[in-house]
């Protein structure tokens, strides 16, 4: 079976996760990389919608776009390239998207928005920021686009895969996990500008709160490739005891 795959990220088109992505997608079909002209880590599933777009081309089927991650994947599906894909792949980003961050993930936000779009969409990333192993992250997503592609037909689903960031060889294992939880992010960073303006950083992410066995954290953490299966659907399954109405 061969594909048509859209790849993105949000640590930009130049990223070397997505270069290595999109060499390994090669194998599946025709590659076309659409992505952030810069790094837009933590931009989540937002939209511009205060300015036009501008899109460039970098050699053969490589596009940037100065807006989001979700930016590009709706420009590439809704108009950009002549023929829509069968898959959305986004990666690999450098650092882990667990728990809570993929609240905030730019990289899982692109695949999200080829999900909304009724595609079948993966977000991948290489959970450390050495970046030392991306064939492994690229080798542990080819392993499942290759089960997708023996189905009858591709799946409606949006994969969250987190790598540990391991020479192959090391890996123990692939396993479904659910997400984990952080604690909550450390205080802002105070400081000053060379004006001597107040300024303000965003402090780190918290620690693993819920690591235990069957979590994202658990399997990267035991050098295990984690694949955790998400959903759009924000609705709380439990009508709230607090909320009572006539």
């Amino acid at each position: 079976m061969s594909m048509r795959i859209l790849v993105s990220n949000d640590d930009g088109y130049h990223a070397p996760g997505i270069k290595v992505l999109a060499d390994a997608m090669r194998q599946f079909g025709e590659v076309v990389v659409v992505a952030p002209n810069k790094d837009c880590s933590g931009a989540s599933n937002s939209l511009t919608l205060d300015r036009p777009l501008v899109v460039h081309q970098h050699g053969h089927e490589i596009f940037s776009v100065n807006g989001t991650p979700t930016d590009c994947v709706h420009l590439a599906v809704t108009g950009l390239l002549d023929h829509a894909p069968d898959l959305v792949v986004s990666g690999i980003n450098n650092g882990a998207n667990m728990g809570e961050d993929t609240i905030y993930s730019g990289t899982v936000a692109a695949a999200m928005e080829g999900y909304l779009m009724g595609l079948p969409a993966i977000a991948v990333s290489l959970a450390s920021k050495r970046g030392e192993n991306y064939m492994t992250a690229a080798r542990a997503t080819s392993s499942v686009v290759e089960q997708l592609i023996a189905l009858d037909e591709l799946p409606h689903c949006l994969l969250n895969i987190n790598v540990p960031d391991i020479p192959l060889e090391r890996v123990k294992q692939t396993t479904l996990t659910r997400l984990g939880k952080r604690h909550r992010a450390e205080g802002v960073v105070k400081s000053e500008n060379p004006r001597g303006q107040t300024v303000y950083w965003v402090g780190a992410a918290g620690n693993a709160k819920d690591d235990s066995e069957g979590t994202d954290f658990f399997a990267v953490n035991n050098n295990a490739v984690s694949v955790t299966p998400l959903q759009t659907d924000l609705t709380c399954p439990d009508r709230p005891a607090y909320l009572t109405f006539d």
